[in-house]
């Protein structure tokens, strides 16, 4: 079973047969919400809402631990993330698609492995490729076989929010190497590794990030709202593209 978790923009998949609804509990606390289960293409598909149905949870207060933990553990044999990011890269632009390759960590304070406590086990990842490279391969030849075009790789930059972020600060994640910057990358993609669940992500590109462009004065959230209403569009086929290809 493949899984999904939603990001801004993407509270619900529409193109989703829904069978049923479950609310998981697990060690770690309550996720964000119910997992809706059900089909796409006749293969079956788990979604989950990162900030609640009501996108009411800030990322700094995600329980990604829960998250993760409650899709592997109800079946998922990988894991699709799809969030907003501001671009960095001067090749991107509002309503492109970004499959990163990289993540650089500016988090601090989030709960961010599983081998923690009294009766935690010390344990070690490698996580040199952060994301999972076969998913991340399907992804692209999905995109490719539908005629959307994505970016093949980018470093994503995670910041802590739920502010947005300084221009000087943007200039310093560009001068890191990042392409572009989002506030859910991690720890989620470490949790999902800490697990062994192969996890990759679409970036959908909401707005120029600060100091860039039109954003040059300030970011505009009512841009980001029709942008993100067409682009969901395009995620929406690209993730039924992949599931129906069956790779």
């Amino acid at each position: 079973m493949l899984a999904v978790i939603g990001g801004s923009g993407l509270s619900q998949l529409a193109n989703l047969d829904v069978s049923h609804r479950e609310v998981l509990r697990t060690p770690y606390g309550e996720p964000s919400g119910a997992v809706t289960f059900g089909q796409i293409c006749g293969r079956p598909v788990a979604f989950l809402a990162r900030h609640g149905y009501g996108h009411t949870i800030p990322p700094h207060e995600v329980n990604y631990r829960a998250n993760v933990w409650a899709l592997c553990k109800r079946g998922a044999v990988g894991i699709i993330s799809v969030a907003s990011v501001g671009c960095i890269r001067a090749d991107l632009k509002p309503g492109d698609l970004v499959i990163p390759h990289q993540i650089i960590d500016y988090t601090w304070g989030r709960k961010s492995t599983y081998h923690e406590g009294p009766e935690g086990t010390l344990a070690h990842i490698d996580f040199t490729e952060p994301y999972d490279r076969a998913l991340r391969e399907q992804l692209i030849l999905a995109a490719d076989a539908i005629g959307i075009p994505v970016s093949k790789a980018a470093v994503y930059a995670t910041t802590q929010g739920p502010r947005l972020e300084t221009a000087a600060e943007i200039n310093r994640f560009e001068r890191d190497g990042a392409d572009v910057v989002g506030m859910t990358g991690m720890p989620e993609a470490a949790l999902a590794r800490e697990l062994a669940v192969p996890y990759a992500a679409i970036s959908v590109v909401a707005n120029y990030a600060a100091g860039r462009a039109d954003s040059l004065e300030g970011i505009s959230f009512e841009s980001i709202q029709g942008v993100l209403h067409e682009s969901m569009g395009q995620v929406r086929l690209l993730i039924e593209k992949m599931v129906d290809r069956g790779d």
